[in-house]
C-alpha cells in the first residue's frame, strides 16, 4: 500500500541541520566581517557545539574550483569523516557530484565510513549547476535533464550496491554485472539526499531519493512543492522527506536581526553576486520548463547562496520558532541552516530557539497553524 502523501507526521519532531563551512567565505557573498573559518579545527569544534545544541545533521559542501568567495575548499567525504569522528551522535551528509565520483567509489567510501562511525554518514547527490567547474576539471557538461538522469542512475546504483548481494545494472551512464560489495553498510544503508527545484529534480526525488532539499522560500510556496513531490512519490508507493534551506539570524530583538541582514547585503560583493546569479540562472534556463532553483531570486536573495533569506528565520527566538512551525505545517521535515558567525550562533540557536520549537510541537502548534498551498 502506498504511503500517504503527507510530508511530516505530527508526532515526529523536526530535524535540524547546518551547512558545514568547509569552504572559505562562509555562507554569504559579502565582505561583512565573519568569525567563521573553513579549517578543520574550527569545524571540529563547531560539530561538537552543534551536537550539544540539538542538531541532527551537518551538510558538507562540494566545490572543486574557487569562486564567489570560496577560494579554499576541503573535499567533502574525508572532511565529513573527520567531523563524524569528532562527535558521537551527529550524522554528517557528504555532498557528491556524479562525474568526478562514480557510484563504485562512492559506495565503497561511504560503506567504510558507515562502519567507522556506527552509521553516522549520509550522502547528498548534487547534479551540478556550474558549467565552468566541469570544464575546469575536464568533465563533460551534460544537458540539464541529462544531469538528473545521470544522478538518478547514480542513486539507483548506490542503493543497489548497498542492498543487493549480486548487483546487476544496465544504465546509460553506469553498468554493473554481478557486483558484490562487502562489507555492506550497517542496516539501514546511508540516507540519500538531493536538491533542485526543476521538474526533473522533483520527479527524480519522488522516484529514488530519501530526502529532497529545496531552496529557501515562503511556507506557501514550499507547501506547493511538497504537495507536488508527495503526490508523485505516492504513485511509486513512496514518501520523500523534505528539507528547506534557511539563513538564520536570531537576536534579542527583531531590529537587531534585521540590521545584520541589512549589513550583509550592504557589504555584498556585487561582481561576485552577479556572476553567481548569471551562472545559476543560466543553468535553470537550460531546463525544459526554463527555470530552476534561482529563477525568481533578486540580487538580495542571491547574496545567500540558496535563497536562505527568503525563509525569513530572522528575528527573535520566539518569532523564528513560530516560523519554523509554519514550515513544518507546510510539509517540512528538516531545516538546513546557515549562520554568519557559526560557532556562537549555532550555540545560541540551540539554547534559545530549538527548545521553543519543541515546546510548540508538544503543544500541537503545527496542527493549529494551517498553511495552504496556493492554487
Amino acid at each position: 500500500m502506498a504511503e500517504t502523501p503527507q510530508s511530516n507526521r505530527p508526532n515526529e519532531p523536526l530535524k535540524f541541520a547546518y551547512w558545514v563551512p568547509n569552504v572559505s567565505g562562509g555562507l554569504v557573498i559579502s565582505n561583512i566581517e565573519q568569525r567563521t573559518h573553513w579549517g578543520i579545527d574550527y569545524n571540529r569544534k563547531l560539530a561538537q557545539i552543534a551536537e550539544a545544541a540539538g542538531f541532527d545533521y551537518a551538510l558538507s559542501q562540494i566545490r572543486f574550483t574557487a569562486g564567489y568567495g570560496a577560494e579554499n575548499q576541503h573535499e567533502s567525504v574525508s572532511f565529513s569523516h573527520a567531523l563524524a569522528a569528532a562527535t558521537e551522535k551527529l550524522t554528517v551528509i557528504a555532498a557528491l557530484l556524479p562525474g568526478p565520483w562514480n557510484p563504485t567509489l562512492a559506495a565503497k567510501q561511504l560503506a567504510t565510513i558507515n562502519h567507522l562511525t556506527n552509521g553516522r554518514i549520509a550522502v547528498n547527490v548534487v547534479s551540478g549547476w556550474f558549467s565552468g567547474e566541469f570544464r575546469a576539471i575536464g568533465e563533460p557538461w551534460l544537458d540539464h535533464d541529462e544531469r538528473y538522469r545521470r544522478s538518478e542512475e547514480f542513486i539507483r546504483a548506490l542503493r543497489g550496491i548497498w542492498t543487493e548481494e549480486s548487483f546487476t545494472f544496465n544504465g546509460d551512464f553506469y553498468r554493473y554485472r554481478d557486483y558484490s560489495l562487502k562489507p555492506k553498510p550497517v542496516d539501514p544503508h546511508p540516507e540519500i539526499f538531493q536538491g533542485g527545484s526543476s521538474r526533473a529534480a522533483r520527479d527524480m526525488a519522488s522516484r529514488v531519493s530519501d530526502w529532497y532539499f529545496t531552496n529557501g522560500n515562503t511556507p506557501e510556496n514550499i507547501a506547493r512543492q511538497v504537495d507536488d513531490i508527495q503526490a508523485k512519490a505516492a504513485e511509486h508507493g513512496r514518501r520523500v522527506k523534505i528539507g528547506v534551506n534557511a539563513f538564520a539570524v536570531a537576536r534579542d530583538t527583531e531590529a537587531e536581526a534585521r540590521a545584520v541582514v541589512d549589513e550583509i547585503i550592504a557589504k555584498a560583493n556585487p561582481d561576485a553576486v552577479n556572476a553567481f546569479g548569471h551562472e545559476v540562472k543560466n543553468a535553470g534556463k537550460a531546463s525544459p520548463e526554463g527555470e530552476g532553483n534561482w529563477a525568481k531570486s533578486t540580487f538580495e536573495d542571491l547574496v545567500q547562496y540558496n535563497d536562505g533569506f527568503k525563509t525569513n528565520l530572522i528575528g527573535t527566538p520566539k518569532q523564528i520558532a513560530e516560523r519554523i512551525i509554519d514550515l513544518k505545517q507546510a510539509g517540512v521535515d528538516l531545516v538546513l541552516l546557515g549562520f554568519l558567525h557559526f560557532q556562537e550562533e549555532v550555540e545560541f540557536f540551540g539554547r534559545e530557539v530549538i527548545p521553543l520549537v519543541r515546546e510548540l510541537e508538544a503543544q500541537g502548534a503545527e496542527a493549529t497553524r494551517p498553511i495552504h498551498a496556493a492554487a
